[in-house]
């Protein structure tokens, strides 16, 4: 099946790309477009215009600005796999994006592209929100940032409108005594998570405090735990003492049955996951 016909637009910068989605009733932008271009085949979307962004270099790099890293809209998977600035800086990300699809999407798909796609199966999303990361959306005129933990607002949806765009996403850096941990279940390597949890912590006497965690792949939006926050978990706590933990936290989650398993084993999954992230992280915190 081929797309319907569309009109296409290469502007050279921003205020150009701007002007375009102000403009255009049922304008898109496209960056990798590993996501968007299978829909426009499929004919599940059908926009009036692509805007291609992919000739304004001022949406590229990623940058250290001190407390915060900057990742632009033009930055593709592969490059924030190969950062050392990710890698030092952003260790949840770092520890995500092996995760992330495969090389040849990884090659072309953006992380701002991730989070304007909203898939709740992907991971950047889940790290947004875990990270509580900024994302900068612009308009003719016009720029505000919105916390991951309120631009996912459902399946597919966010709280970017359709005359605005992604210019970046800014993420805290890590702190000294700030630990990560990461874990999903897939059927292949590559493939969207069935269930998964990341988890950002703060180095506790005896343990680990001030737990952020979140689970994905198993409801419309990715899902920051209340029940966790401000857990501390005992470095000495036994694998029971870690599986009723992690299982009270799973009672947050409302799970919605797919083709890859009911809610209820998804909801046993990520407690197991989480337990699994756990004993990792203390082990790690140790090393802090």
């Amino acid at each position: 099946m081929k797309a319907r016909a569309f009109l296409y637009r290469r502007p050279d910068s921003i205020d150009e790309a701007l002007a375009l989605l102000a403009d255009t009733d049922g304008a898109q932008v496209l960056a990798g477009g590993q996501s968007l271009m299978p829909t426009l085949n499929m004919r599940l979307s059908s926009p009036e215009m692509l805007v291609d962004i992919n000739r304004i270099e001022a949406l590229r790099g990623i940058d250290d600005r001190s407390d915060k890293i900057r990742i632009g809209a033009l930055v593709r998977h592969a490059e924030v796999l190969e950062s050392k600035v990710i890698a030092e800086r952003v260790p949840l990300m770092a520890m995500a994006i092996p995760h992330v699809a495969h090389m040849a999407v990884r090659n072309r798909g953006t992380t701002c592209g991730s989070l304007a796609l909203a898939d709740p199966s992907a991971e950047m999303p889940a790290i947004a929100v875990a990270l509580d990361a900024g994302i900068v959306l612009r308009k003719r005129g016009a720029e505000r940032s919105v916390s991951a933990r309120t631009f996912f607002q459902g399946l597919y949806q966010t709280a970017r409108n359709d005359d605005e765009m992604i210019a970046e996403v800014m993420l805290p850096a890590a702190q000294p005594d700030e630990v990560f941990g990461f874990s999903e279940l897939s059927r292949r390597h590559g493939d969207f998570a069935t269930v998964g949890v990341a988890v950002r912590a703060r180095k506790a006497p005896g343990g680990l405090g001030e737990l952020n965690v979140v689970f994905f792949g198993s409801e419309p939006t990715p899902l920051l735990s209340r029940s966790a926050r401000g857990l501390t978990v005992d470095a000495n706590s036994s694998d029971e003492a870690l599986s009723e933990i992690a299982s009270s936290i799973a009672k947050d989650m409302n799970p919605i049955d797919s083709h890859q398993g009911r809610g209820e084993t998804k909801r046993r999954q990520a407690a197991v996951l989480l337990v699994r992230t756990l004993k990792d992280m203390i082990v790690r915190a140790a090393h802090v």
